[in-house]
């Protein structure tokens, strides 16, 4: 799903009219039809506002469900993670870093002994 598609699909799960949303984000009636027809991408001010005016992170606009952010199985993780002492969360970091560079290197060498 798209960026209009998403604008589209938010605003009428909130009960929101075009004429509505376009009223509290502060865009022309006409160009919020230009946005959730895909034949105009507003700016980031303007996602800004769209955002605001949805009560919505700018996120959730952007990017489609499994675009961004960890996936469900290491949410929880991360989040109890941010709870850390800064000494404990550099050691995690140091530890994901080791690890995903080996996850890399490991895939740069299969890659490479296919050619």
């Amino acid at each position: 799903m798209d960026f209009s598609e998403r604008l589209g699909k938010i605003r009428k799960q909130r009960g929101l009219t075009q004429q509505v949303l376009s009223e509290k984000a502060k865009v022309s009636l006409v160009q919020l039809c230009r946005y959730e027809a895909g034949t105009s991408q507003p700016t980031l001010e303007v996602i800004r506002r769209l955002a605001i005016a949805l009560s919505i992170t700018t996120d959730m606009l952007i990017f489609g469900k499994d675009e961004r952010g960890p996936d469900d199985d290491l949410r929880l993780q991360f989040e109890a993670i941010s709870k850390f002492a800064p000494a404990e969360k550099q050691m995690i970091m140091e530890l994901l870093d080791g690890l995903i560079l080996k996850q890399e290197a490991r895939r740069w060498s299969v890659l490479h002994s296919k050619t």
